[in-house]
Protein backbone atom coordinates (compact mmCIF):
# COMPACT_ATOMS: atom_id res chain seq x y z
CA UNK A 1 0.00 0.00 0.00
CA UNK A 2 1.33 3.72 -0.92
CA UNK A 3 -0.32 6.56 1.00
CA UNK A 4 1.12 9.95 2.07
CA UNK A 5 -1.40 9.54 4.77
CA UNK A 6 -1.50 7.49 7.12
CA UNK A 7 -4.72 7.88 8.75
CA UNK A 8 -6.81 5.57 6.72
CA UNK A 9 -4.69 2.75 7.24
CA UNK A 10 -4.76 3.72 10.95
CA UNK A 11 -8.18 3.89 11.40
CA UNK A 12 -9.05 0.59 9.35
CA UNK A 13 -6.47 -1.57 11.49
CA UNK A 14 -7.91 0.31 14.66
CA UNK A 15 -11.45 -0.34 14.14
CA UNK A 16 -10.93 -4.11 12.75
CA UNK A 17 -9.08 -5.09 15.98
CA UNK A 18 -11.10 -3.57 18.15
CA UNK A 19 -14.39 -5.37 16.94
CA UNK A 20 -12.57 -8.60 17.20
CA UNK A 21 -10.99 -7.66 20.84
CA UNK A 22 -14.75 -6.86 21.85
CA UNK A 23 -16.05 -10.23 20.63
CA UNK A 24 -13.18 -11.99 22.35
CA UNK A 25 -13.60 -10.53 25.74
CA UNK A 26 -17.22 -10.79 25.24
CA UNK A 27 -17.19 -14.49 24.34
CA UNK A 28 -13.79 -15.36 26.85
CA UNK A 29 -16.31 -17.77 28.42
CA UNK A 30 -17.43 -19.84 24.95
CA UNK A 31 -14.08 -20.58 23.37
CA UNK A 32 -16.18 -22.27 20.49
CA UNK A 33 -18.14 -18.92 19.38
CA UNK A 34 -15.36 -16.62 19.55
CA UNK A 35 -13.72 -14.77 16.91
CA UNK A 36 -10.62 -15.83 14.65
CA UNK A 37 -7.08 -14.32 13.25
CA UNK A 38 -7.58 -11.26 11.14
CA UNK A 39 -4.82 -12.83 9.16
CA UNK A 40 -7.81 -15.27 7.70
CA UNK A 41 -10.34 -15.19 5.23
CA UNK A 42 -13.14 -14.86 7.58
CA UNK A 43 -11.80 -12.03 9.46
CA UNK A 44 -13.15 -11.69 12.82
CA UNK A 45 -16.35 -14.32 11.86
CA UNK A 46 -14.61 -17.58 12.28
CA UNK A 47 -14.84 -20.15 15.12
CA UNK A 48 -11.92 -21.28 16.87
CA UNK A 49 -12.24 -24.78 14.63
CA UNK A 50 -12.08 -22.92 11.63
CA UNK A 51 -8.88 -20.68 12.86
CA UNK A 52 -7.14 -24.31 13.35
CA UNK A 53 -7.93 -24.87 10.08
CA UNK A 54 -6.79 -22.00 8.41
CA UNK A 55 -3.36 -22.57 6.46
CA UNK A 56 -2.04 -18.52 8.02
CA UNK A 57 -3.24 -18.62 11.71
CA UNK A 58 -2.86 -22.51 12.70
CA UNK A 59 0.03 -24.77 13.87
CA UNK A 60 2.43 -21.40 14.53
CA UNK A 61 3.19 -22.40 18.43
CA UNK A 62 4.76 -25.81 19.71
CA UNK A 63 2.37 -28.16 21.31
CA UNK A 64 1.83 -27.56 24.84
CA UNK A 65 3.55 -24.04 24.47
CA UNK A 66 0.14 -21.89 24.87
CA UNK A 67 -1.51 -24.35 27.27
CA UNK A 68 -1.26 -22.40 30.13
CA UNK A 69 -2.14 -19.23 28.56
CA UNK A 70 -5.59 -17.96 29.01
CA UNK A 71 -7.92 -18.87 26.42
CA UNK A 72 -8.82 -15.27 25.13
CA UNK A 73 -4.72 -14.84 24.76
CA UNK A 74 -4.79 -17.74 22.09
CA UNK A 75 -8.47 -16.95 20.63
CA UNK A 76 -7.28 -13.22 19.98
CA UNK A 77 -4.05 -14.56 18.47
CA UNK A 78 -3.27 -12.55 15.31
CA UNK A 79 -0.39 -13.56 14.05
CA UNK A 80 1.38 -15.38 11.56
CA UNK A 81 4.82 -16.94 13.11
CA UNK A 82 6.08 -17.39 16.42
CA UNK A 83 8.39 -14.89 16.85
CA UNK A 84 9.26 -15.93 20.86
CA UNK A 85 10.87 -18.84 19.54
CA UNK A 86 12.38 -16.56 16.94
CA UNK A 87 14.17 -14.49 19.25
CA UNK A 88 15.76 -17.07 21.27
CA UNK A 89 15.16 -14.85 24.67
CA UNK A 90 16.96 -15.17 27.94
CA UNK A 91 16.72 -14.62 31.66
CA UNK A 92 16.65 -10.98 32.38
CA UNK A 93 15.91 -9.80 29.20
CA UNK A 94 13.59 -6.79 27.76
CA UNK A 95 11.66 -7.54 25.29
CA UNK A 96 9.03 -5.25 23.33
CA UNK A 97 6.30 -6.68 21.52
CA UNK A 98 4.95 -4.09 18.11
CA UNK A 99 1.50 -4.25 17.94
CA UNK A 100 0.65 -6.85 20.95
CA UNK A 101 -3.05 -7.11 20.53
CA UNK A 102 -4.53 -10.12 23.21
CA UNK A 103 -0.75 -10.29 24.35
CA UNK A 104 0.00 -14.03 23.45
CA UNK A 105 3.78 -13.11 22.57
CA UNK A 106 3.68 -11.05 25.42
CA UNK A 107 2.83 -13.68 28.00
CA UNK A 108 5.19 -16.04 26.20
CA UNK A 109 8.02 -13.92 26.48
CA UNK A 110 7.49 -12.90 30.08
CA UNK A 111 8.07 -16.35 31.01
CA UNK A 112 11.06 -16.93 28.78
CA UNK A 113 13.27 -13.39 30.31
CA UNK A 114 11.98 -14.82 33.91
CA UNK A 115 11.14 -12.82 36.89
CA UNK A 116 14.51 -10.68 36.36
CA UNK A 117 13.56 -9.67 32.81
CA UNK A 118 10.04 -7.94 31.73
CA UNK A 119 8.00 -8.00 28.40
CA UNK A 120 6.30 -5.08 27.06
CA UNK A 121 3.15 -4.94 25.07
CA UNK A 122 2.54 -1.63 22.58
CA UNK A 123 -0.57 -1.44 21.01
CA UNK A 124 -2.79 1.45 19.94
CA UNK A 125 -6.52 -0.25 20.02
CA UNK A 126 -8.18 0.25 23.62
CA UNK A 127 -10.15 -2.72 23.64
CA UNK A 128 -7.36 -4.79 22.65
CA UNK A 129 -4.54 -3.10 25.80
CA UNK A 130 -8.02 -4.37 27.92
CA UNK A 131 -8.08 -7.60 27.11
CA UNK A 132 -4.43 -8.21 27.07
CA UNK A 133 -4.08 -6.96 30.88
CA UNK A 134 -7.03 -9.20 31.29
CA UNK A 135 -5.27 -11.88 30.47
CA UNK A 136 -2.17 -11.02 31.91
CA UNK A 137 -3.78 -10.17 35.01
CA UNK A 138 -5.40 -14.15 34.54
CA UNK A 139 -2.26 -15.49 33.66
CA UNK A 140 -0.26 -14.10 37.14
CA UNK A 141 1.77 -12.41 35.22
CA UNK A 142 4.19 -9.68 37.16
CA UNK A 143 6.60 -8.53 34.26
CA UNK A 144 4.38 -7.73 31.87
CA UNK A 145 3.47 -3.88 31.06
CA UNK A 146 1.12 -3.11 27.79
CA UNK A 147 1.67 0.43 26.64
CA UNK A 148 -0.56 2.30 24.14
CA UNK A 149 0.53 3.80 21.24
CA UNK A 150 1.68 3.74 17.61
CA UNK A 151 4.39 1.70 16.38
CA UNK A 152 5.11 4.44 14.38
CA UNK A 153 5.86 6.23 17.78
CA UNK A 154 7.14 4.05 20.57
CA UNK A 155 6.80 5.53 23.97
CA UNK A 156 10.12 4.26 25.44
CA UNK A 157 13.50 6.01 25.70
CA UNK A 158 16.28 5.52 23.56
CA UNK A 159 18.70 2.21 24.26
CA UNK A 160 16.08 0.75 26.84
CA UNK A 161 15.03 -2.62 24.92
CA UNK A 162 17.45 -5.64 24.46
CA UNK A 163 15.05 -7.31 21.74
CA UNK A 164 12.04 -6.37 19.74
CA UNK A 165 9.65 -8.93 18.49
CA UNK A 166 6.15 -8.33 16.32
CA UNK A 167 3.64 -10.50 14.76
CA UNK A 168 2.05 -10.03 11.31
CA UNK A 169 1.74 -6.54 12.35
CA UNK A 170 4.60 -4.23 10.59
CA UNK A 171 2.93 -5.26 6.72
CA UNK A 172 -0.30 -3.05 8.65
CA UNK A 173 1.72 0.37 8.81
CA UNK A 174 1.80 2.75 6.44
CA UNK A 175 5.41 4.18 7.43
CA UNK A 176 7.13 1.26 7.55
CA UNK A 177 10.46 3.22 7.40
CA UNK A 178 9.30 5.29 10.64
CA UNK A 179 8.78 1.89 12.26
CA UNK A 180 11.86 0.12 11.81
CA UNK A 181 13.52 3.52 12.87
CA UNK A 182 12.02 3.42 16.28
CA UNK A 183 12.70 0.12 16.53
CA UNK A 184 16.40 0.62 15.90
CA UNK A 185 15.92 3.73 18.70
CA UNK A 186 14.78 2.05 21.61
CA UNK A 187 17.17 -0.85 20.95
CA UNK A 188 19.76 -1.31 23.10
CA UNK A 189 23.32 -1.63 21.16
CA UNK A 190 23.62 -5.09 20.37
CA UNK A 191 19.87 -5.73 20.62
CA UNK A 192 18.06 -7.94 18.42
CA UNK A 193 15.09 -7.40 16.14
CA UNK A 194 13.30 -10.57 15.46
CA UNK A 195 9.90 -10.35 13.93
CA UNK A 196 7.24 -12.37 12.14
CA UNK A 197 5.60 -10.35 9.29
CA UNK A 198 4.16 -11.05 6.01
CA UNK A 199 6.45 -10.58 2.72
CA UNK A 200 5.92 -10.66 -1.12
CA UNK A 201 9.02 -11.99 -3.05
CA UNK A 202 9.67 -10.80 -6.80
CA UNK A 203 6.23 -9.04 -8.69
CA UNK A 204 2.88 -9.49 -8.38
CA UNK A 205 0.28 -7.31 -10.64
CA UNK A 206 -1.08 -4.96 -7.74
CA UNK A 207 -4.96 -5.88 -8.25
CA UNK A 208 -3.60 -9.15 -7.22
CA UNK A 209 -1.17 -8.51 -5.04
CA UNK A 210 -3.60 -6.40 -3.06
CA UNK A 211 -6.32 -9.48 -2.71
CA UNK A 212 -3.73 -12.30 -1.52
CA UNK A 213 -2.29 -9.48 0.89
CA UNK A 214 -6.08 -8.95 2.24
CA UNK A 215 -6.42 -12.37 2.03
CA UNK A 216 -3.07 -12.79 4.45
CA UNK A 217 -3.67 -9.92 6.69
CA UNK A 218 -6.31 -7.83 6.29
CA UNK A 219 -5.14 -4.47 5.01
CA UNK A 220 -2.53 -5.07 2.17
CA UNK A 221 0.65 -3.45 2.40
CA UNK A 222 3.26 -6.38 2.92
CA UNK A 223 6.90 -5.13 1.71
CA UNK A 224 8.94 -6.78 -1.00
CA UNK A 225 11.81 -8.62 0.47
CA UNK A 226 14.41 -6.76 -0.91
CA UNK A 227 12.99 -3.49 0.17
CA UNK A 228 12.22 -4.86 3.57
CA UNK A 229 16.10 -5.70 3.98
CA UNK A 230 16.96 -2.35 2.23
CA UNK A 231 15.10 -0.45 4.89
CA UNK A 232 16.60 -2.17 7.50
CA UNK A 233 19.75 -0.97 6.33
CA UNK A 234 18.87 2.36 6.21
CA UNK A 235 17.58 2.33 9.84
CA UNK A 236 21.21 1.52 10.54
CA UNK A 237 20.30 -2.02 11.30
CA UNK A 238 23.13 -4.98 10.14
CA UNK A 239 23.07 -8.66 9.76
CA UNK A 240 19.33 -7.97 8.35
CA UNK A 241 17.70 -11.21 6.84
CA UNK A 242 14.37 -12.52 5.59
CA UNK A 243 13.71 -16.51 6.18
CA UNK A 244 10.32 -17.51 4.73
CA UNK A 245 8.53 -19.44 7.13
CA UNK A 246 5.44 -20.34 5.39
CA UNK A 247 4.59 -20.08 1.56
CA UNK A 248 0.62 -19.30 0.46
CA UNK A 249 -0.56 -20.50 -2.44
CA UNK A 250 -3.13 -19.38 -4.72
CA UNK A 251 -5.25 -22.87 -4.54
CA UNK A 252 -5.49 -21.86 -0.67
CA UNK A 253 -6.95 -18.30 -1.29
CA UNK A 254 -9.04 -19.36 -4.51
CA UNK A 255 -12.36 -18.95 -3.12
CA UNK A 256 -11.18 -15.94 -1.56
CA UNK A 257 -9.74 -14.30 -4.71
CA UNK A 258 -12.63 -15.62 -6.58
CA UNK A 259 -15.28 -13.82 -4.83
CA UNK A 260 -12.68 -11.12 -5.34
CA UNK A 261 -13.40 -11.17 -8.72
CA UNK A 262 -9.89 -12.25 -9.42
CA UNK A 263 -9.39 -14.67 -12.36
CA UNK A 264 -7.07 -17.55 -10.42
CA UNK A 265 -6.55 -19.45 -13.23
CA UNK A 266 -5.29 -17.46 -15.57
CA UNK A 267 -3.15 -15.67 -13.12
CA UNK A 268 -2.49 -19.12 -11.15
CA UNK A 269 1.33 -18.30 -12.11
CA UNK A 270 1.74 -14.85 -10.78
CA UNK A 271 0.57 -15.24 -7.69
CA UNK A 272 1.25 -18.74 -6.09
CA UNK A 273 4.43 -18.81 -3.95
CA UNK A 274 5.03 -15.19 -4.10
CA UNK A 275 2.94 -14.10 -0.65
CA UNK A 276 4.82 -15.71 2.26
CA UNK A 277 5.21 -15.55 6.42
CA UNK A 278 8.80 -15.20 7.39
CA UNK A 279 11.10 -14.56 10.15
CA UNK A 280 12.38 -11.14 9.82
CA UNK A 281 16.33 -10.34 11.49
CA UNK A 282 18.69 -8.11 12.01
CA UNK A 283 20.48 -6.49 14.90
CA UNK A 284 21.44 -3.20 16.30
CA UNK A 285 25.64 -2.68 15.93
CA UNK A 286 27.33 -2.56 19.29
CA UNK A 287 28.87 1.27 19.04
CA UNK A 288 32.94 1.28 18.65
CA UNK A 289 34.95 3.35 21.34
CA UNK A 290 36.32 6.08 19.96
CA UNK A 291 39.98 6.08 19.04
CA UNK A 292 42.14 7.37 22.15
CA UNK A 293 44.19 10.25 20.97
CA UNK A 294 47.84 10.81 21.68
Amino acid sequence: MTTTDTTPVTEIVRARYGDLARRVLQTADTPDAAAASCCGPSCCSATATDRDADPISSNLYVRGETDELPPAAVLASLGCGNPTALAELRAGEVVLDLGSGGGIDVLLSARRVGPTGKAYGLDMTDDMLALARRNAAEAGATNVEFLKGQIEHIPLPDASVDVIISNCVINLSADKSKVLAEAFRVLKPGGRFAVSDVVVRGEIPDAIRRSMELWVGCVSGALEETEFLAKLTAAGFTEASIEPTRIYRAAEARTFLSEAGVDVDAHLDEVDGRVMAAFVRATKPVATKPLATA
